[in-house]
């Protein structure tokens, strides 16, 4: 079984996200925002009224991770 860790840390309208993976990073608000994985991905992400949530990946990241199952 594999364990988990996740801390968010809000500084105004900044997030900085720490996991066992590493640190990423958002920014934005409710409607809009900007947000960079451990590994090197940034998404952005819009949503609209009527429940329309929008999701996009920008760039192909940084290092490519490799899970094994034993």
């Amino acid at each position: 079984m594999g364990w988990h860790y996740r801390k968010s840390i809000k500084v105004g309208p900044f997030r900085i996200n720490l996991s066992r993976h590493g640190v990423g990073h958002s920014f934005g608000n409710r409607r809009f925002h900007i947000q960079t994985t451990p590994d090197g991905r940034r998404h952005l992400s819009v949503r609209l009224p009527g429940g329309l949530h929008v999701t996009k990946t920008l760039g192909g990241g940084g290092r490519k991770r490799r899970y094994y199952r034993y």
